[in-house]
């Protein structure tokens, strides 16, 4: 391989290398627990050891990464508190986004819901997971926009980011993407037909898809789970 120092600032070598490792996990290429070495990333993207050691950090702070000082570093397991977070801060906000998204949509944000729907089922026939995951991104970041609370869509990137290997593990169930994408059929029914309540519950529903997957996972895979923490039964509904 080139030596790639000669063409990208460190600004860049970090942004490659965070994004290349992020799709790795997220993909589970790299499966929970893997082992990494920042040496060895380090000679694949023919960089210096710092943008790797910065890409590392970047992941650790998504908690994608455990770096362990004078151990190997290695890809963070799933944490039963990490996910009991992320779902009870997206369900909190993702409810007061669907109240207001069906209290203000418009023809135009239902013209924009339809056609989201419509390219979902498209790639659902094409069993195209990878674009159906930036695409259930973009979901969620319209339904903020018909809100008028474009703000809220970090948080909810932020938190969701978090659940996307146990996303990706859900979508390689037969059922799973049919499934994801009538929840947002649902969703968006209810929002284009302005009903506040039955949005929030098809939203509340959407988000508990994971409990089966959680589930099944832990009894089918446990070492992908944080060894010290004790299961955790699923969240009551807001």
């Amino acid at each position: 391989m080139a030596d790639m120092t000669k063409t990208w600032d460190r600004r860049t070598g970090v942004d490659i290398v965070t994004s290349h490792l992020y799709e790795e996990i997220v993909s589970l290429r790299l499966l929970p627990g893997s082992k990494i070495s920042e040496a060895e990333i380090a000679t694949r993207f023919g960089v210096s050891r710092q943008p790797v050691r910065d890409a590392f950090t970047r992941l650790a702070n998504m908690d994608l990464l455990l770096i362990r000082p004078q151990k190997a570093t290695e890809v963070k397991r799933f944490s039963n508190r990490t996910i009991e977070k992320a779902r009870f801060v997206r369900a909190t906000i993702e409810a007061e986004v669907l109240r207001r998204a069906a209290t203000h949509c418009d023809s135009a944000g239902a013209a924009a819901l339809d056609a989201a729907i419509t390219a979902q089922k498209a790639l659902m026939e094409n069993a195209d997971f990878d674009a159906f995951g930036q695409m259930d991104y973009d979901f969620h970041r319209l339904l903020c926009e018909i809100a008028g609370t474009e703000y809220a869509f970090d948080v909810i990137r932020s938190e969701k980011s978090k659940l996307d290997r146990l996303c990706m593990l859900a979508l390689s169930k037969e059922r799973g993407m049919p499934l994801l994408i009538e929840d947002h059929a649902a969703i968006a029914r209810h929002v284009i037909a302005h009903d506040p309540d039955a949005a929030v519950a098809a939203g509340k529903l959407h988000l508990s898809r994971l409990d089966s997957t959680i589930a099944a996972i832990r009894e089918k895979n446990s070492a992908y789970f944080d060894p010290d923490e004790e299961p955790q039964a699923p969240a009551r509904p807001l």
